[in-house]
């Protein structure tokens, strides 16, 4: 069978213990399983074969380090599709939120291994490095078609990239065509925001059923007007006047946000993503994520801005690094080099930028309108018992849609 297979390969006393009547075929070692000679096969570093005086030292850690990079690449995009296939269903049941969460949650892990690698790589002098890297060019990290591809799936906008000189993330491709595909590919089909903007607009309560957003807006003018009536009440001169600016600077900030057209010139500026309904979705399940129905969604809505700062650090992180270990010199591939790399720790970077900004919208407890009944049922979880089992029993999916049968229900 094969968990007794998986047992035997990793523990060499009950491999040895096995049946002598079972299959010499059916076993497998751990060396043949990972594959270990060939991946220990694939550090050749190049002044071994063209330097002077045979094999620099530390470009062993160099090359080991950027091929764990790629490896680890290689899972968050495996996770990555896997979470993107689970948003594309047409109803997103509670149980798969779950498993969602559970899978960016991975995401962060090994991203926050990528930040602390790189403390590995600074172990190495500028000196060290300069033993080998004229041996690179013009390899270039600018090369790496999974972190393209990273980029591209999470959402990285094209108008929002830095080029270096007349280069864009494409050139490095344009002379590889099974590269080229797969990037073409992914800058063709939905990202992962394009795939949550979806899902928050059908956010339960955006609707008729309670009008989340004329009931918000309709607190934040009573909100503002309560604090043109203090301003308006102030009798020292200077007060007055720092109140008004407050006063005047928030009245504007909430227009930028409820007011759609003000929206949309934002987004086209490139200050904001999400679509105005979105921004209504993941403001609603901002305010009201106490509610059973809406924790799981405001954890998605958590993972997602830990996987903007994770990258946002190891972004950081690796031009700081750039510029310790070469100044402020060009790197290998073309590029200027530190100040490139500096240039990518922005919120141009920043693919749920919008999520981050939510703070700036969210009221007083004590103002956030209350849910109605019917509204409270349409959020409610329980559970029930199916053959034995306790499963969850929805009135409403994340998505707001209702279940079609008794049937669907036990299916969650």
């Amino acid at each position: 069978p094969r968990g007794d297979l998986l047992r035997r390969m990793s523990c060499p006393l009950l491999a040895s213990g096995s049946s002598a009547e079972e299959s010499k075929s059916d076993e497998v070692h751990y060396q043949d399983y990972l594959k270990v000679p060939e991946l220990l096969s694939l550090q050749q570093p190049r002044s071994a074969l063209l330097g002077e005086n045979g094999a620099v030292h530390d470009e062993h850690l160099f090359i080991v380090i950027h091929q764990v990079y790629e490896l680890w690449f290689k899972q968050i995009l495996h996770e990555l599709d896997s979470v993107m296939g689970l948003l594309s269903t047409k109803v997103l049941h509670e149980n798969l939120m779950l498993v969602i969460n559970s899978r960016v949650t991975r995401i962060t892990l090994i991203l926050k291994i990528l930040v602390e690698q790189i403390k590995v790589l600074e172990s190495m002098t500028p000196t060290d490095f300069l033993e080998f890297r004229d041996l690179l060019v013009p390899a270039s990290g600018f090369q790496s078609l999974q972190f393209r591809l990273l980029e591209v799936k999470l959402g990285v906008k094209e108008e929002n990239r830095i080029n270096y000189g007349s280069a864009t993330f494409r050139t490095p491709f344009e002379h590889y065509p099974d590269m080229k595909r797969k990037l073409e590919e992914a800058c063709s089909s939905p990202s992962l925001l394009d795939l949550v903007q979806e899902w928050l607009s059908r956010t339960p309560g955006l609707g008729r059923e309670f009008n989340f957003w004329s009931k918000y807006s309709t607190v934040v003018g009573n909100m503002l007007e309560d604090k043109r009536r203090g301003v308006e009440a102030e009798t020292h001169p200077q007060l007055k006047e720092q109140k008004m600016r407050d006063y005047e600077s928030q009245k504007v900030f909430f227009k930028q946000l409820l007011d759609e057209n003000e929206h949309k010139t934002l987004v086209v500026k490139g200050k904001r993503r999400l679509s105005h309904e979105a921004m209504q979705g993941a403001l609603m399940i901002t305010l009201y994520r106490d509610e059973p129905r809406f924790q799981t969604a405001y954890q998605f809505i958590s993972l997602l801005m830990d996987v903007d700062s994770l990258l946002m650090q190891w972004r950081n992180n690796h031009s700081l690094f750039v510029q310790r270990i070469i100044g402020t010199k060009f790197g290998t591939g073309g590029s200027s080099g530190y100040q490139y790399l500096r240039s990518t720790v922005s919120d141009r970077y920043k693919v749920f930028v919008d999520f981050f900004n939510l703070s700036s919208y969210v009221i007083p407890r004590q103002h956030i309108p209350p849910l109605s009944q019917e509204m409270r049922d349409r959020l409610y979880v329980h559970f029930v018992t199916v053959e034995g089992e306790q499963r969850f029993a929805d009135r409403v999916t994340l998505d707001g849609q209702q279940p079609a049968s008794p049937q669907d229900k036990e299916a969650h």
